[in-house]
C-alpha cells in the first residue's frame, strides 16, 4: 500500500522553527518527486516546495523563500521541510503529496498525498 504519512507538526512561538518529516511507504523516493502544501483556516491549499526525484529543489510560494527548505534521505525513504523564522501567517494544516519524478506546481498532478499534520505559530 501506498502511503504518505507527515509528523513533525506542533505548536512553536513566531520566530521558531520546525522540522516537518514525510515518510513513504509502497514506494520509492527515487523516482518521485515530493512537495509540501499548506492550507489555512478559510483559505485554499497552497504549494510551498518540492523535491524532485533528482534532488532538484522548485519553490512555489514566494513567502517561504529565505525561511523553509526541503530535502530528502533515500535511504530513510523521507523528505523533510525545514522551517525557520516562522510567522504566525504560517499557522497550517501542512501536507505532503508525491508524483512521478518531476515536480508540479498542478496540485491535481500529485497521485499520493498525506493526511496532514498541524503547525500552530503562536505566543
Amino acid at each position: 500500500q501506498l502511503q504518505l504519512v507527515e509528523s513533525g507538526g506542533g505548536l512553536v512561538q513566531p520566530g521558531g522553527s520546525l522540522r516537518l518529516s514525510c515518510a513513504a511507504s509502497g514506494f520509492t523516493l527515487d523516482y518521485y518527486a515530493i512537495a509540501w502544501f499548506r492550507q489555512a483556516p478559510g483559505k485554499e491549499r497552497e504549494g510551498l516546495l518540492c523535491i524532485s526525484s533528482n534532488f532538484a529543489n522548485t519553490y512555489y510560494a514566494d513567502s517561504v523563500k529565505g525561511r523553509f527548505t526541503i530535502s530528502k534521505n533515500n535511504v530513510k525513504n523521507t523528505v523533510y521541510l525545514q522551517m525557520n523564522s516562522l510567522k504566525p501567517e504560517d499557522t497550517a494544516v501542512y501536507y505532503c503529496a508525491a508524483k512521478g519524478r518531476r515536480c508540479s506546481d498542478y496540485q491535481s498532478t500529485y497521485d499520493y498525498w498525506g493526511q496532514g499534520t498541524q503547525v500552530t505559530v503562536s505566543s
